[in-house]
C-alpha cells in the first residue's frame, strides 16, 4: 500500500470521506469536519460542469476508489479508469455495483503503463492525480487517446517558486510539478487553454482542519500509545522505535511539526482547475 492509498483508507476510517482531496470551502461553508463530505462533493461538482454534456466519454485517470466515477455514470456518462492498485480497483467495483448500462473499463495499472491502443475519448481526466505522473509521459500520451477537439482537464496542485528551497514545504507537502515547466511543457504540447483558475484559497482551508486533526487529536495518542507501551513493554517497544527510528523521524516531521498549514501549502503549492482542448493529433 502506498501513501495515496493509505491516505484513503486513512480518510475513510477517520472522517467517513469517499475522496481524498481537499474539497472547495468557500465562505458560506463553515469550515468544519462534520462539513468535509460537503466540501468534496462542491469539488466533483465543479469538475462535472466543466464536462461535455453526456454520455461524453471520459477517461477518469487516477480514479480513487470510484466515487466520482459512479457520479458520471449515474449523470449518463460512459466512463472507464485508471487505478494502479488492486485494493482499490476491487473498491471501484463495489462501488459500481448495482449499476446498470454500460460496464466501465478498469485499466489497473500506471497511466504510463497503459496499452497504446486506447483511444477515442472526449475527456482525459485528472483530479488531483496528474501531479504522480511523468509530464513527458501525461503531454505526450493524452493527445492519442482523445478525439479530435477533445478535452483535458486538470484540477490539481503544482509547486510555486519557492518550492525547492529546503524549507517545511518541501518535507511537509510532496508531490506536484513545478508550475514554471508546467507552462513551459504545455506550451510545447498541442492543446489550447480554455480555462485556467486559481482556486488555491479555496482549497487551502482544509489544511487548517487537517492540522487541528493531527496535532490536536492524532498526536496527542500517539503520545499515550508511546507512553504506555513505554511503561509496560520498555524493552519491545524500545527495540521497535529504535528499528523504525529513521521513518517515524520523518513521519513525526511531516504530519507533527506544524508545518502542515494553510499558509506553508499557500506559499509552496498553487491549485489550479485547467481545461485545454486538443488542437491537433498525437
Amino acid at each position: 500500500m502506498d501513501s495515496k492509498e493509505l491516505g484513503l483508507v486513512l480518510a475513510k476510517q477517520l472522517l467517513d470521506v469517499e475522496d481524498l482531496h481537499y474539497g472547495l470551502w468557500d465562505g458560506d461553508l463553515e469550515l468544519k469536519l462534520a462539513n468535509i463530505g460537503i466540501a468534496q462533493q462542491r469539488y466533483n461538482d465543479m469538475l462535472i460542469a466543466e464536462l461535455p454534456p453526456a454520455p461524453a466519454r471520459v477517461l477518469d485517470i487516477g480514479c480513487g476508489t470510484g466515487h466520482l466515477l459512479r457520479q458520471l455514470l449515474d449523470r449518463g456518462y460512459e466512463v472507464d479508469g485508471v487505478v494502479p492498485a488492486a485494493d482499490l480497483a476491487r473498491a471501484v467495483r463495489q462501488r459500481l455495483e448495482g449499476h446498470r448500462g454500460r460496464e466501465p473499463r478498469l485499466y489497473e495499472c500506471r497511466f504510463e503503463d497503459m496499452p497504446d491502443d486506447v483511444r477515442g475519448y472526449d475527456v482525459a481526466l485528472f483530479s488531483e492525480s496528474f501531479q504522480y505522473i511523468a509530464l513527458a509521459s501525461s503531454l505526450t500520451r493524452v493527445p492519442k487517446m482523445l478525439k479530435p477537439g477533445g478535452t483535458m482537464l486538470i484540477c490539481d496542485f503544482f509547486k510555486t517558486d519557492a518550492d525547492g528551497d529546503g524549507g517545511p514545504g518541501d518535507r511537509s507537502f510532496k508531490g506536484g510539478h513545478r508550475w514554471r515547466e508546467f507552462q513551459a511543457r504545455i506550451a510545447q504540447a498541442p492543446f489550447e487553454l480554455v480555462k485556467d483558475e486559481d482556486i488555491t484559497q479555496r482549497v487551502s482551508p482544509n489544511l487548517e482542519l487537517l492540522n487541528d486533526l493531527l496535532m490536536n487529536r492524532l498526536k496527542p495518542a500517539g503520545l499515550t500509545l508511546h507512553r504506555y507501551l513505554s511503561e509496560n513493554h520498555p524493552l519491545t517497544s524500545r527495540l521497535g522505535f529504535w528499528l523504525l527510528r529513521k521513518k517515524l523521524a520523518k513521519a513525526n516531521y511531516k504530519y507533527f511539526s506544524g508545518f502542515r498549514s494553510r499558509e506553508v501549502f499557500e506559499r509552496y503549492k498553487t491549485y489550479h482547475l485547467l481545461v485545454y482542448r486538443l488542437t491537433g493529433g498525437g
